[in-house]
């Protein structure tokens, strides 16, 4: 327990600027960097395997078509036609690029919009602990712009590959693709409306952002009590907003971008199951960020009560995500439905995507549970560190499980690729939040309830 300090503390204290020093951005620039060595090495693995099995289909296609041309002539036509009408399925190792793409942008943009969140729900809370540290989830929101770009880049590439809704023909009666489930979703399926639906999400939740930064950084730079709490009132109306906003347009969000990879999957749990990810991912990167800038000397008045409540809300919502997880699953498995249950039977049936389940539960919910359990483990730096990283990765393994089977079934591989790209993500991501930081002043000198943050004990 931290020593108790006094009822007044000297503001002036509390100007803190961010310096996103050179050592900093070049041990980024470095993360980047092996982000795109092991990228590089894992096409080039990739291109060269693809090489091989193709040569290999190709031989032993046309040994089996010589063969079945002289048991039966009319089965090498048969085959011709199979392949034809199965061409959007097709396999070419480019396809694991989009993909991970995908992956990464998604979780990104998740953890990027949790922080709008997280101030939001702070406002509306009337929460005092926290607000002396509202700046880092502020500089969360500043991946969105780059993140909606991204978007657009990778669901242009890859749309094809990754959507099997997008395919035009499953929704002519006349073809013999049709598929009367997803032609009866076409209303809300449809390329036009997901990329404009997509562009309102994205942008709406950094419109948000826009605003509530713009209202903060006048309430510091305000010195007449009155516009203070002007600010503070339109911060907390603009939350409130928020928090209907990203209520709706998180589990629309989920649908689209992950829940319809699946087509032909129902899940009533998917929006909720979709956001705890995001939100336990959120907060632990939070926390982490908070941590390393206390280890680098900033925000000094963070003690070890804050850290324990830090701690204790990755503790709490590690659990809420494992309980969303396997209630979704046990109602599912209970209920025994085909278009429900085909879901976990392709994961859970497949030796590439089987052991990830197992993975999962250990990194999302027994490692935090016992590492974070006790009171002191809340309270110390080091090990908020290492369960915080474990957990924003294990998190990246639920996006990887929820997204790869569907778009890459027995294709789906973890190697060079799937560490690389992240690695370059989290570089870009880090960049964008240290630009954010070190634009304004590391505290909201201003914020009507600092002084709560300053005094706070547990």
């Amino acid at each position: 327990m931290a020593a108790h300090k006094d009822h007044h503390f000297d503001r002036e204290a509390l100007n803190e600027q961010f310096i996103f020093s050179a050592k900093a951005k070049r041990t980024i620039f470095i993360l980047i960097g092996i982000g795109v060595l092991f990228s590089l090495i894992g096409l080039f693995f990739m291109a060269t395997d693809s090489g091989h099995h193709e040569e290999a289909h190709a031989a032993i296609e046309m040994t089996g078509n010589e063969l079945s041309s002289l048991e039966n002539p009319d089965a090498v036509h048969a085959d011709g036609e199979h392949a034809a009408e199965g061409g959007h399925h097709a396999y070419h190792w480019t396809n694991r690029v989009k993909v991970n793409l995908w992956i990464n942008v998604i979780f990104f943009v998740g953890l990027s919009v949790i922080g709008v969140f997280w101030v939001a729900i702070q406002y509306i809370s009337m929460a005092g602990w926290s607000a002396g540290f509202k700046r880092v989830p502020e500089a969360f929101a500043s991946f969105l712009p780059v993140g909606l770009v991204l978007f657009l880049i990778a669901f242009g590439w890859g749309f094809h590959e990754i959507f099997h809704w997008t395919d035009a023909s499953l929704y002519d009666k006349a073809s013999a693709s049709y598929d009367s489930i997803i032609a009866g979703k076409q209303p809300f399926l449809n390329i036009p409306f997901f990329i404009g639906g997509s562009i309102v999400i994205i942008g709406g939740w950094f419109l948000f952002h826009f605003f509530t930064r713009k209202n903060s950084l006048a309430e510091d730079k305000a010195t007449d009590p009155k516009q203070i709490r002007k600010h503070y009132r339109n911060m907390v109306k603009l939350s409130a907003a928020f928090v209907v906003f990203f209520g709706v347009t998180s589990s629309v969000a989920a649908w689209w971008w992950t829940l319809s990879i699946d087509t032909h999957w129902f899940s009533t749990m998917f929006g909720w199951y979709h956001f705890a990810s995001w939100w336990v991912a959120g907060i632990a990167a939070i926390t982490l960020t908070v941590v390393m800038l206390r280890e680098a000397g900033y925000l000094k008045f963070i003690n070890e009560n804050h850290l324990h409540d830090l701690g204790k809300f990755v503790f709490a919502f590690s659990i809420f995500w494992t309980y969303i997880w396997f209630s979704q699953f046990l109602l599912i498995y209970y209920a025994n439905i085909p278009e429900e249950t085909a879901y976990f039977v392709e994961r859970l049936s497949s030796p590439i995507y089987r052991k990830y389940i197992l993975i999962i539960l250990l990194v999302n919910f027994i490692i935090p549970f016992f590492g974070l359990m006790t009171r002191n483990a809340k309270r110390k730096m080091t090990i908020l560190k290492v369960i915080c990283i474990t957990v924003i990765i294990g998190h990246w393994f639920d996006f990887y499980q929820m997204i790869t089977p569907g778009t890459l079934r027995e294709h789906g591989s973890f190697g060079f690729l799937e560490i690389g790209m992240p690695f370059i993500f989290v570089g870009v991501f880090a960049y964008l939040v240290g630009m954010s930081l070190a634009k304004a002043p590391l505290v909201a000198k201003n914020h009507p309830l600092l002084e709560e943050a300053y005094n706070h004990e547990t």
